[in-house]
């Protein structure tokens, strides 16, 4: 592996539509509001996708600190416990990921004021703590929270807020199924590592509360971010032309169908895949209903 593919397979570049989503949610909901400004959007995609990095960076020179990534685990490759890049590099790498999300901020600051420190701030210490730290709470079943907080509520209602320092209702009520959606594909992630995780002493949410259960939440998130969809746009909540999300409900059938057959390792990470393309095709149809 070349140093350009383990630094990119370090980034998880996969995963960084959870990052890109809310900001197009929101700043879409600026555009049909008639106040949306191209520099905020551009700081506001930047730092949120550096942060993101950041997080994967610290992700994996943590869980290989911790043990958490052995040969049996299955799933993308983590390039500290294989050796391709060393802990130091990765900890640099963290670093330079948060100077460019810390530049975007700066920026962000200056057109919507010091909230956007504030908040970019807790962004980051949530985000060094989900591993790391002295209570490392994706250690603790505290992952999905984290992931429905940042990558839905703050992510979607701060982008929409940058634009003109307000958080109208709509921004509020839609960062509720894109962050079920975001948390759904941490779901996943945890089911498929159950095992390994338990193993490592790892205790996430799918290793506390059982396979069983773990399938079960997956279906409310999913499911219920689509009926939360239907239900904010029919109340005329969010604009009507949000609903035509609700459609894609039927692609969620995909990854559930795998989430309960017993199925191998490729198979749930199909899952993982097919859930992280259904989060961002439903931001994507969501962001187009605001612009109609």
């Amino acid at each position: 592996m070349t140093t350009v593919q383990a630094w990119r397979t370090a980034a998880r570049v996969h995963t960084l539509p959870a990052a890109v989503v809310p900001v197009v949610v929101g700043s879409s909901l600026a555009q049909s509001e008639g106040v949306f400004r191209w520099d905020a959007f551009v700081y506001a995609l930047v730092s949120a996708v550096a942060i993101q990095v950041a997080a994967n960076f610290a992700n994996d020179v943590s869980d290989a600190r911790r043990g958490a990534d052995t040969g049996e685990r299955v799933g993308p490759p983590r390039m500290v416990a294989l050796g391709q890049i060393t802990a130091r590099q990765m900890w640099v790498g963290v670093v330079v990921a948060l100077a460019v999300a810390a530049a975007a901020g700066i920026a962000l600051a200056m057109i919507a004021g010091p909230v956007i420190l504030v908040v970019g701030v807790v962004s980051v210490i949530a985000m060094l703590g989900y591993v790391g730290g002295p209570f490392p709470y994706g250690y603790r079943g505290l992952g999905e929270v984290f992931v429905f907080l940042f990558f839905g509520v703050v992510a979607t209602v701060g982008s929409r807020y940058v634009h003109d320092m307000s958080a109208p209702l709509p921004s509020w009520l839609l960062s509720i199924p894109i962050g079920f959606l975001a948390a759904a594909i941490l779901v996943v992630n945890n089911y498929r590592d159950l095992e390994t995780d338990w193993a490592a002493g790892k205790r996430t949410l799918a290793v506390i509360i059982g396979s069983e259960k773990t399938r079960t939440l997956f279906v409310i998130l999913v499911y219920g971010a689509f009926l939360l969809i239907a239900l904010f746009a029919a109340l005329r909540w969010t604009p009507l032309p949000t609903i035509f999300a609700a459609l894609l409900v039927s692609y969620a059938m995909g990854p559930v169908r795998i989430m309960y057959r017993p199925s191998d390792g490729p198979a749930l990470i199909r899952a993982l895949k097919m859930t992280a393309r259904l989060h961002l095709w439903t931001g994507l149809v969501i962001a187009a209903g605001l612009l109609i």
